[in-house]
């Protein structure tokens, strides 16, 4: 019996997704699968995962005519899953070996409905590592029904990253789905609408999570600042102070949240017209529009000149200014190598 499919919804990730499957297919066997779901990508996807179906009878190959967004194609690879459990995972990050073994041991052992493991944050090349974990514990931690406030406040930030999520399939399939397709989020939809009979939280990281190559940066000011909170504050079962750990119900109120969006290039006078005027009065709305139109270049160099005074946690924010604004300058990479922040820590892992 298959206990665990490796489900992976991709478009356009040609250029990442082998490294993916190398990480993964060593560690398939009779009872873990590894499933594709290609959301009718126009590079050369279908031929690289055709050499990894070449390699191992585990894995499925499954292409889209259309592509239907995120959220429906992890719904549809779930679907086509075989195993009792399904690790839905990203198609540019990586597991590290042992990875799949050590789930395994977890759901023999516990039979959870949902499992949330740890994870490292690196650069594009996954050389550099920003950040040694995701979690702000290490060790195992069981919630059950009545725990849930416990689990939004341990676990909600780690749940916005899809690839550390193992969820019971036939639980996947009874929740309702499609009321999430377009938040971006579908999982956190499915898990968070109703109690967990028992959830596992991992404290080790099994995963490398790869940025600076983010597909969402230029919606990043709509996911963030809207989508994100909007859902996780629309479910009923959890308190106001655990939400609030995750994510503030309105954090485009903050003006240094603006301000890095500004930055990025994605907080605009437009954004600003179409997002926040209609939802502020007069007093707020004057600096709202004043961050929307601070010259770029200059919140960018800005910005980064105040995460490298942060030290050493604000590493992955600089390499992210860095790579993905477009208002990035060579002054601006330049205080970054000063501040010690133009990588992160170098590793041979």
């Amino acid at each position: 019996m298959i206990q665990l499919s490796i489900c992976i919804a991709t478009f356009k990730r040609a250029d990442f997704i082998a490294e993916t499957l190398e990480s993964i297919v060593p560690q398939l066997s009779a009872e873990v699968e590894l499933v594709v779901l290609d959301g009718a990508s126009p590079d050369d996807t279908a031929d690289v995962v055709a050499r990894f179906t070449a390699r191992s009878p585990y894995v499925r190959y499954i292409r889209e005519d259309v592509n239907s967004g995120i959220d429906a194609d992890f719904d549809k690879v779930v679907q086509h899953a075989r195993g009792k459990h399904c690790w839905l995972f990203s198609d540019d990050d990586t597991i590290v070996p042992g990875a799949v073994a050590t789930v395994l041991a977890e759901l023999a052992a516990s039979d959870p409905d949902l499992i949330v493991v740890d994870a490292e944050v690196r650069d594009k090349d996954l050389t550099t590592v920003f950040e040694p974990r995701r979690l702000r514990f290490s060790g195992r931690r069981t919630y059950r029904a009545a725990d849930s406030d416990a689990l939004l406040a341990d676990l909600g930030d780690a749940l916005s990253f899809i690839g550390c999520v193992i969820v019971r399939r036939s639980l996947w399939l009874t929740r309702e789905r499609q009321r999430y397709y377009g938040t971006l989020f579908i999982h956190v939809g499915v898990l968070l609408q109703a109690p967990l009979a028992c959830a596992v939280a991992l404290g080790e990281p099994l995963v490398r999570i790869r940025i600076g190559n983010a597909m969402w940066t230029t919606r990043g000011f709509q996911i963030w600042m809207f989508l994100w909170p909007e859902l996780i504050w629309s479910f009923p079962g959890f308190s106001a102070a655990a939400k609030a750990r995750v994510v503030l119900r309105e954090p485009w109120r903050q003006p240094q949240k603006l301000l890095v969006w500004r930055a990025y290039g994605v907080y605009t006078a437009d954004e600003f017209d179409t997002r926040l005027a209609a939802r502020v009065g007069n007093t707020e709305g004057r600096w709202m529009r004043m961050l929307a139109r601070l010259p770029g270049r200059l919140a960018h160099v800005a910005v980064v000149a105040l995460l490298t005074a942060r030290g050493h946690g604000g590493a992955s924010s600089v390499y992210q200014l860095v790579e993905g604004s477009r208002f990035s300058t060579q002054l601006s990479r330049a205080v970054a190598r000063l501040g010690g922040f133009g990588r992160g820590t170098p590793t041979d892992g």
